[in-house]
C-alpha cells in the first residue's frame, strides 16, 4: 500500500479541515492511504520541546514518517506571507533527509488558509515549495482542469488548495469549491504516487 503523508500546522482548524479532506480523497483511490501527522507549536523554552504526543489529534511527525512516504502534502496558515514557525522549525531540522537524498523523486503539494482574501495564500505556497524543491521532490499544484478553480470566490489556487475564513471565528466550514480543489489536490497527489510506485 503506497502512502501519502498529510503533514500540516493548524492554529484555529482551518487548515486541519482542508488536511481532513485531502486524507479522505486519498483513501479514495485504492492502493494509497493517508497518514496524518502534524508539528508540536514553537515553545520559547529551549530546553524543552512541548508535549512529546499530543494530547489529542494526529501524532507529531516524525523524520521516519517522511523518509518513508511515497508521497506528501504539507500545509501551514499563512503567517505574513509565509510559513507559521513550527512547521519551518520541523524543516529545518530535515538537513539529514536533504543529505540521504531520501526524498528525492516523491511528488508533493502544499495547501494554506488565510483570514483574508488577498491574506498571503499564493506566497505562503511558494515559500513552502522552496524546502521540498531542496529536497528534489516533485511539486504538483492544481491543474485548471479543475472546475471549481474557476468560480471560486474563496480560496483555491494553481498552487495548491486554500481557504479564507473572511474573519469569521467559530467552526470552520469550507465553501463548496474550497472542499472540492482540496480533494481534487489529494486525489491528484494519490494518483501521481501511485503511477509512479507501479
Amino acid at each position: 500500500m503506497a502512502e501519502v503523508l498529510v503533514l500540516y500546522y493548524s492554529r484555529t482548524g482551518a487548515v486541519a479541515r482542508l488536511a481532513e479532506v485531502m486524507a479522505a480523497a486519498i483513501n479514495s483511490i485504492p492502493g494509497v492511504e493517508a497518514k496524518v501527522r502534524t508539528v508540536p507549536p514553537v515553545v520559547a523554552d529551549i530546553e524543552g520541546s512541548g508535549e512529546a504526543v499530543p494530547t489529542n489529534g494526529p501524532l507529531y511527525c516524525e523524520l521516519d514518517d517522511l523518509r518513508n512516504c511515497d508521497g506528501l502534502l504539507l500545509g501551514s496558515p499563512t503567517r505574513f506571507g509565509n510559513m507559521a514557525a513550527p512547521l519551518k522549525h520541523f524543516l529545518d531540522q530535515t538537513g539529514s533527509l536533504w543529505a540521504s537524498g531520501d526524498l528525492i523523486g516523491k511528488p508533493a503539494g502544499v495547501f494554506t488558509s488565510s483570514s483574508s482574501l488577498h491574506g498571503g495564500n499564493e506566497s505562503t505556497l511558494l515559500t513552502m515549495m522552496l524546502p521540498l524543491l531542496h529536497h528534489g521532490m516533485l511539486v504538483q499544484g492544481v491543474p485548471y482542469s479543475e472546475a471549481a478553480l474557476h468560480i471560486t470566490k474563496g480560496g483555491g489556487t494553481p498552487y495548491g488548495a486554500t481557504h479564507v475564513s473572511f474573519n469569521k471565528s467559530g467552526e470552520v466550514r469550507l465553501s463548496e469549491e474550497e472542499e472540492s480543489i482540496a480533494a481534487a489536490s489529494g486525489r491528484n497527489i494519490a494518483k501521481l504516487v501511485l503511477r509512479l510506485t507501479s
